[in-house]
C-alpha cells in the first residue's frame, strides 16, 4: 500500500499566507494534492497541519487530516518531527496494515506533477536497496564552491576549500559537474526512514541514507514572494503531467 503525507501549517513569517496562496486558478496547498491524486497508484492522502484555510481548502479531495500539535506548529519545529509524528498516526489508522511507501509532500512545494510521484515509486518499486527517492534539481550555478559567509567584514568561503579535496575550482559554474539539489518537491520514502529517523543522512533524515534521485527541473518549495514568478513559470511548463 502506498499512502501521501502532506504539511503544512499557518504563521509564515517570510512569506505569510504562503501555502494558501492562489497561483492561476488553485491554491497552492492544491498542487502537490492534484498531483498525488492524478498518479492512481495511492491508496490515501493525509494532511497534518494545524491551518483551518488549508483545511477548508483541500477538504474537497476528501483526505484524512491529521491534527499537527501545537509544539510541531511553530517556526522552530523540524520538518522530519512533522513527519515523524503524522506517520505514527497514520500507523494507528491502518491498525498495522503494511504501508510500502509514504509520499511525503510539503503545502508549500507546487512544482511537482504526477509523473515525477510515479517515477519515484517506480524507482523504490523496482529498486530494494533504496530507502528513499526524491526530486533534485541541477544548480550549478549555486556550487558549494561559490557560497561563501561574512567574517569580520569579509566574503570567504562558506567551506573552506582545503575541505573539498581535489575538486577543481575556478569561475567556471559547470566545472564541478552536476550540482543536485533535494528540492523539497517530493520526497518517496520507505517507512524504515521514518521509523529510524535518527539513522537518516543530514540535513533531511527522513531520505534515509541511500537515496535516488527523480530528476527535476527548477524545482523548489516556496518561502518568499518574490519566488512566484518562477513557480508560476513552472507550473505553465512541467505542472500538466
Amino acid at each position: 500500500m502506498i499512502v501521501a503525507l502532506m504539511i503544512g501549517r499557518k504563521g509564515s513569517t517570510g512569506f505569510p499566507n504562503k501555502n494558501t496562496v492562489k497561483i492561476f486558478n488553485k491554491h497552492l496547498c492544491e498542487y502537490p494534492i492534484i498531483a498525488a491524486k492524478k498518479t492512481k497508484l495511492i491508496s490515501q492522502i493525509f494532511i497534518s497541519t494545524n491551518c483551518p484555510k488549508i483545511t477548508k481548502i483541500t477538504k474537497k479531495y476528501n483526505p484524512v487530516f491529521l491534527k499537527r500539535p501545537k509544539y510541531l506548529a511553530t517556526n522552530s519545529a523540524l520538518g522530519e518531527d512533522v513527519f515523524k509524528d503524522a506517520y505514527k498516526k497514520i500507523k494507528k489508522f491502518y491498525n498495522g496494515k503494511k504501508i510500502d511507501q509514504i509520499v511525503l509532500l510539503m503545502a508549500n512545494a507546487g512544482t511537482i506533477n504526477s509523473r515525477l510521484i510515479k517515477e519515484g515509486i517506480n524507482i523504490l518499486k523496482k529498486n530494494k536497496k533504496y530507502d528513499s527517492a526524491v526530486t533534485t534539481s541541477v544548480y550549478n550555478m549555486w556550487s558549494p564552491i561559490r557560497a561563501r559567509s561574512v567574517k569580520k567584514g569579509f566574503l570567504v568561503p562558506f567551506v573552506p576549500f582545503k575541505h573539498m579535496g581535489g575538486t577543481k575550482i575556478n569561475c567556471d559554474r559547470d566545472s564541478q559537474g552536476e550540482v543536485h539539489y533535494a528540492d523539497m518537491s517530493v520526497s518517496i520514502v520507505r517507512p524504515k526512514c521514518l521509523e529510524n529517523l535518527d539513522k537518516g543522512l543530514l540535513p533531511q533524515k527522513w531520505m534515509g541514507k541511500k537515496i535516488a534521485s527523480i530528476r527535476n527541473t527548477a524545482g523548489f518549495d516556496i518561502d518568499f514572494e518574490w519566488q512566484l514568478p518562477q513557480l508560476k513559470y513552472w507550473i505553465k511548463k512541467y505542472g500538466s503531467n
